[in-house]
């Protein structure tokens, strides 16, 4: 004979608490002091107890569940943005179901698909185009929705959640300016993307202003390994800039790379602003000046959007939330101010390029 499953009149039992008590805890639907969920979670452990999703579904008709849709799991900046989400959510009785649309259309539009299959109480995703897929809008009245990141803020079908892109490449920009940098180039992984556009447009007209000249872009893509080959090839070709802006953290390790491959030490030969900020940044011999992303409030506030969104309805406004970016100093900004360098001495180049020369505003794709 099969032995009984516990029932959640078992774990009320056991923890000293009603029956409601444990629904609460489990369902998010009421507060609950800590003492008393911890009770209950200890004797739903000790008995073996599972919410039975599919029961409580049914009885309430909601599902308890949130999805989340980003590019790249292993993108830094987007499985920060996922695990801050899922422990709000957590905190809040909501379970998460986590996809990646692997930067790719056709794999976005099918995981929305399956995303959206679990009838989830609201949804939170970054596109991986400037495109909003046709299962976002088409949801955009049943399914409460917060866009994040990669979103263009007027227009917007939902609420959305990003920084001001124009001003961070700015703040990049006038950083290397104030050191004395005149020759820059912008490594950029995908100008599709409204935010590496913005972040671009922002450092390249504060750089064409203070010098007369654009800035070299370097399009690198959203993978390290083919960022890291795509610099080195042009770097066969080309001098070493006097600095580098990485506009993403990937765009970032390509460059670190590339220069590594060729023996360009930071910041005596280049100086490098990176994009993001995350502890290995600091970790380095060398700390890597970056500008830092407010990746918790972004997190923060796309979970409060959502939950007035699911609490309100389309009652209230689609509202755009832009958050500022911010600089971290560190070392790999070399004052050229005091060292009197000139961005033309022929040792800033790589060997192949100080005979190759070459035009120092091509764009690379």
């Amino acid at each position: 004979m099969s032995k009984r499953k516990p029932s959640i009149r078992d774990v009320a039992a056991l923890a000293g608490v009603s029956t409601a008590t444990v629904s609460n805890v489990f369902s998010g639907r009421k507060p609950v002091n800590d003492e008393l969920k911890e009770s209950v979670h200890k004797a739903a452990r000790r008995l073996g107890y599972q919410v039975d999703r599919a029961a409580s579904q049914l009885r309430s008709g909601r599902t308890r569940i949130i999805a989340v849709l980003v590019p790249d799991l292993t993108d830094t900046f987007f499985a920060t943005i996922v695990s801050r989400l899922e422990t709000a959510a957590i905190a809040e009785g909501y379970d998460v179901v986590v996809a990646s649309s692997h930067n790719d259309r056709s794999v976005e539009s099918s995981r929305l698909k399956a995303l959206l299959s679990w009838r989830p109480e609201g949804l939170i995703a970054v596109p991986c185009s400037s495109v909003i897929p046709r299962e976002l809008r088409e949801a955009k009245g049943t399914v409460p929705m917060v866009l994040v990141d990669r979103v263009a803020t007027q227009d917007a079908i939902a609420d959305t959640v990003t920084i001001d892109n124009r001003e961070a490449g700015e703040i990049a920009a006038l950083h290397l300016l104030e050191n004395g940098h005149r020759n820059i180039a912008i490594g950029v992984s995908d100008l599709d993307h409204p935010p590496i556009l913005e972040r671009t447009e922002g450092a390249a007209a504060i750089i064409e202003k203070r010098t007369g000249r654009r800035p070299i872009i370097l399009n690198l893509g959203s993978d390290i390994t083919v960022g890291t080959d795509t610099l080195l090839k042009w770097m066969e070709r080309h001098p070493v800039p006097e600095a580098v802006i990485a506009l993403t953290n990937v765009t970032t390790l390509s460059v670190l790379s590339a220069l590594a491959e060729h023996h360009i030490d930071i910041p005596s030969r280049a100086s490098v602003v990176a994009f993001d900020d995350y502890a290995w940044m600091s970790a380095r011999n060398t700390g890597l000046t970056a500008i830092r992303q407010p990746v918790d409030e972004i997190a923060s506030t796309a979970w409060r959007r959502l939950q007035l969104r699911i609490d309100s309805g389309s009652d209230i406004p689609i509202t755009p939330t832009v958050l500022n970016a911010g600089l971290i100093v560190r070392a790999s900004v070399r004052d050229l101010n005091a060292s009197g360098s000139s961005s033309e001495s022929p040792e800033r180049r790589p060997p192949a390029a100080r005979e190759a020369g070459g035009e120092e505003t091509e764009k690379i794709h």
